[in-house]
């Protein structure tokens, strides 16, 4: 870069003297507009630029620095615009900042240029997700699951988008399936009593819960849900009451009706969570929280 500058400024200057030299002045009735001059792209160097920058904006998220990330990936794409792995990060990370719209674009164009890349398709169905575009996320999901068949995540997440279409017992099959590659993969085994409870299976889901806290203990979501479907059923209100008490307490947010919905929270239980919140025990809670 530095040569190329010297040999500019030298051939600027060699100009400037032969003009000199010739007794040249300008008049504004006949000078001549200067013809720009364009410096040659060199492709490799703007690819390498490309890579180095995303390899920055990969670290960047990894520390959920995610609008700095972007900056840099978007920056990455326009110097390697051929390159799906960068288009596909670019995809992720509009994703984490919530334009789920750019996100389907990206990683569409990332398909494009590698459809044998399994995370571009799993990325691609968690966009389309986003965008409640749930048979377009479990399409996506399913042909990247058909090149890597392993990924625990993957089946989890095609499980809520069947999940989404009312395919409530193929939505457990990925879920089961999810459970037998990772064992302790409890959000798997929460959602099963989830999608059990719209079912109108109340024991079968409240199992499924209690097997999910046998994983991880501390977990406000299956805790609550315990909570919601006791309540709901009449069965020792004042202890379903305490035990909602001690999750709301750990995490507020499942005090937001809003924020149960976008965790997969069906209509039944929704309306459930809605009648037991209005109980006066629970007001005082919420309103504390």
């Amino acid at each position: 870069m530095n040569q190329l500058i010297s040999r500019l400024t030298r051939s600027a200057l060699a100009t400037a003297l032969a003009l000199f030299s010739c007794g040249w002045t300008a008049r504004a009735v006949d000078a001549q507009a200067l013809l720009p001059y364009t410096l040659p792209l060199d492709e490799e160097r703007l690819t390498a630029t490309g890579l180095t920058l995303a390899q920055e904006a990969a670290q960047l998220a990894q520390f959920q620095q995610y609008d700095e990330a972007l900056a840099r990936i978007q920056l990455a794409a326009q110097l390697a615009p051929q390159n799906p792995q960068i288009l596909a990060l670019l995809g992720s990370l509009h994703l984490q900042v919530g334009d789920s719209a750019a996100a389907v674009t990206a990683l569409e164009n990332a398909k494009a240029l590698n459809s044998d890349d399994a995370v571009i398709w799993f990325t691609l169905g968690s966009a389309y997700f986003s965008e409640a575009k749930y048979l377009q996320a479990a399409n996506a999901l399913e042909k990247g699951i058909g090149l890597e068949p392993g990924n625990a995540g993957a089946h989890f997440d095609l499980g809520n988008a069947y999940y989404k279409l009312n395919r409530y017992q193929k939505a457990i099959d990925q879920y089961e399936t999810s459970i037998s590659i990772n064992e302790e993969f409890w959000p798997a085994v929460n959602n099963i009593g989830l999608v059990l409870y719209e079912m109108g299976e109340l024991e079968p889901a409240i199992e499924q819960w209690e097997r999910s806290l046998d994983l991880s203990d501390e977990e406000p979501e299956p805790t609550l849900a315990i909570a919601v479907a006791q309540y709901a059923a009449n069965i020792n209100r004042p202890a379903a009451i305490a035990l909602a008490t001690a999750a709301l307490e750990r995490d507020s947010r499942y005090a937001e009706l809003e924020f149960l919905e976008e965790n997969l929270w069906g209509n039944r239980l929704l309306n459930a969570t809605e009648a037991m919140f209005g109980t006066p025990g629970l007001q005082e809670v919420l309103a504390g929280l």
